[in-house]
């Protein structure tokens, strides 16, 4: 079966970010056994006064393939790993969605967006977590980390929120360029530009030292544009500020 881990606030400023522990939880899984796991993605949520976060209020989510028999195993495990490794001014949060048991998917997409726009109580998200068979739960602080774990599970299962954790270095030729179908091999699934169009497997891009890709249709996809180099010339990467919409 196919689920969502995604947690939120489980750092403070000093301390390794929310996005490593998501990959400790998912190498965690991974090295038990319990779980085939997919990349983290990092998934930006409501900037404002009101709300309690240590740098950019983003929670992390990865989706994993699991035994139906073992869920609550791999919740156990998630929940006595991410307390291990949270801190203790943190307010962690942990949800894990059994995606083909949701009981109404479009719902906990919105809750995601809407986490996007405005302020949400606790009450709220374990309101819907209980109404959609989601579990959710704290393990330290206030727990609002809850709010932002159960809105990154929505996001990444929405398909189209998100950038991959980490940085990529894509190799090309001598030059620094590669085609798409090159690209391809080196883990991206599609090469887009930002208006959506996909670009052909024998077009070329010219590759940075480093980039990011992002969550489109529910693959990782690597954004490109005109390059300013004239026609004819290969696609260049979109600078990673045009990205901060995703």
């Amino acid at each position: 079966m196919r689920i969502l881990v995604s947690i939120d606030d489980t750092d403070d400023a000093d301390s390794k970010g929310t996005g490593e522990i998501a990959e400790m939880l998912a190498a965690g899984l991974a090295g038990q056994g319990l779980a085939s796991v997919g990349r983290v993605t990092r998934h930006q949520l409501l900037i404002h006064p009101d709300i309690a976060y240590t740098s950019h209020n983003s929670s992390m989510c990865f989706e994993a393939d699991i035994a139906e028999s073992a869920l609550e195993e791999v919740i156990a495990a998630c929940a006595e790993r991410l307390k291990a490794e949270s801190v203790e001014s943190s307010d962690p949060g942990l949800a894990v969605v059994a995606v083909d048991r949701l009981v109404d998917p479009a719902r906990l997409v919105d809750y995601g967006r809407s986490a996007k726009q405005r302020v949400i109580s606790k009450d709220e998200a374990y309101g819907l977590a209980g109404e959609l068979g989601v579990h959710l739960s704290e393990h330290g602080g206030t727990g609002i980390g809850v709010i932002g774990a159960l809105a990154g599970a929505g996001l990444k299962l929405s398909g189209n929120d998100g950038r991959f954790k980490g940085k990529f270095n894509l190799a090309g030729d001598e030059r620094g360029i590669g085609t798409v179908a090159q690209i391809k091999r080196q883990g991206v699934d599609s090469v887009r530009t930002l208006d959506g169009h996909t670009l052909g497997e024998d077009e070329c891009v010219r590759l940075g030292d480093e980039c990011k890709l992002v969550l489109c249709d529910g693959v990782a996809v690597l954004m490109v544009q005109p390059s300013d180099e004239g026609p004819g010339s290969p696609w260049s990467l979109v600078d990673r500020r045009a990205l901060k919409s995703f």
